[in-house]
């Protein structure tokens, strides 16, 4: 299981309903998408990381290390807008303007990257992929997701398990051994996919599977409070952005 979906399932918001959480974690990110980046964005990072270090009881070692992939991809997104390419400065120059877009850029997806994390440290997807049938949902794309779902941690774990097999019988001592070890690794993981496959095609026909998975959700009522808490909560980062608009215009 990865850190995020372990942290999903201890999280103490766990019992609620995904709904609650959903409203809130998506309505961050679609607060920082279309508030200014300043001071918008900087107010729905510093909601969501005292939402998330706070009441949800995210670890904030568990945090770094699950948001600093986005981030990684939110730099990379923001620093090709410092330069610009052709022109009479050059083949390549600073652009106009560059940093200050870039920052904006920067501070608007890590705000968003931010509420999506919300909604995944909270809610594990075993809790949501079921209640989509009732949203609307194909219950075909559903079973194939949580199909998808499963089959995505034995792989990670026969994965796992190959490499620390390869450790022990010195696969990585040199630059060669690695590109053989790792060659093996693809070769292994690639035949146990479809064994994987295979085995579970075989125990849901045994099972009479009749083309819809039947899975127990954990019943959780939608809080009203909750809701009018979030509701709250995103009002005031509204009126705040807002209100600071105008003062440092």
């Amino acid at each position: 299981m990865l850190p995020i979906d372990a942290a999903a399932h201890s999280s103490r918001w766990r019992r609620r309903h995904p709904l609650e959480k959903a409203v809130l974690g998506l309505g961050l990110t679609v607060t920082a998408v279309c508030l200014p980046p300043w001071p918008g964005a900087v107010l729905v990072a510093a909601a969501t990381l005292t939402v998330l270090l706070g009441p949800a009881g995210v670890a904030p070692r568990q945090l770094w290390r699950a948001f600093r992939v986005p981030l990684g991809f939110c730099v990379t997104g923001a620093v090709p807008l410092l330069f610009a390419v052709g022109g009479p400065q050059g083949a390549v120059s600073l652009a106009p303007g560059g940093p200050a877009h870039a920052g904006q850029l920067l501070l608007r997806t890590s705000a968003a990257s931010l509420g999506v994390l919300l909604f995944a440290f909270t809610t594990p997807v075993s809790d949501v992929l079921p209640r989509l049938v009732r949203a609307g949902v194909p219950a075909p794309v559903v079973d194939v997701a949580l199909v998808m779902y499963r089959i995505t941690f034995l792989l990670l774990d026969s994965v796992a398990r190959v490499r620390q097999a390869q450790a022990a019988r010195l696969g990585a001592t040199s630059r060669a051994a690695t590109w053989r070890s790792l060659a093996g690794l693809g070769a292994t993981a690639f035949v146990r996919a479809f064994d994987r496959a295979s085995r579970l095609q075989t125990g849901l026909a045994g099972r009479g599977y009749d083309g819809t998975l039947r899975v127990l959700v954990p019943r959780a009522a939608v809080s009203r409070p909750f809701l009018c808490g979030v509701a709250g909560l995103l009002a005031t980062i509204v009126l705040l952005t807002l209100a600071l608009e105008r003062y440092v215009l």
